[in-house]
C-alpha cells in the first residue's frame, strides 16, 4: 500500500528529500509525474492520457503530501519507507485507500523508472 502524511505532520520537510521516486510534495506546491521519474505521458484509469511534466493541482495546500500512483513504499530501493523512518511525529503511515501487494509496487517501480 502506498503511504500518506496525516494532518499531525509539522510540515518540517524531513520527508521529501528521501523519496527516491519524488512522490512527496510540500503543501500547495503542483507535481507532476514526470519529477524524479523517467515518465513522458501517464495513462490514467479513465483511458486519458497526460503529459507527465504537465503540472498536476496540489492534493493538499496545508501539509507536505505523497501522491499515491507514484509511492512505491521504497520497495526496489530501501528496506522501509523512507518517509516513515526520518518523520520526528510518526505521521507517515500506511493508506488504507491504496493497498498494493510487494509485486505491485516493484512493477510501478519498473514502470517510473524505465527498467
Amino acid at each position: 500500500m502506498a503511504i500518506m502524511i496525516t494532518d499531525e505532520c509539522i510540515n518540517c520537510g524531513a520527508c521529501e528529500p528521501e523519496c527516491p521516486n519524488t512522490a512527496i510534495y510540500e503543501g500547495g506546491i503542483e507535481w507532476t509525474w514526470a519529477g524524479g521519474t523517467s515518465l513522458e505521458q501517464v495513462e490514467l484509469e479513465d483511458g486519458s492520457s497526460v503529459d507527465a511534466n504537465a503540472p498536476q493541482a496540489p492534493l493538499s495546500d496545508e501539509f507536505y503530501y505523497i501522491v499515491s500512483g507514484k509511492c512505491t513504499e521504497c520497495m526496489g530501493f530501501h528496506e522501509e519507507p523512507q518517509c516513515a523512518a526520518v518523520c520526528p511525529v510518526d505521521c507517515c503511515v500506511p493508506d488504507p485507500d491504496y493497498v498494493e501487494a510487494e509485486e505491485e509496487l516493484l512493477a510501478k517501480k519498473a514502470w517510473m523508472h524505465n527498467e
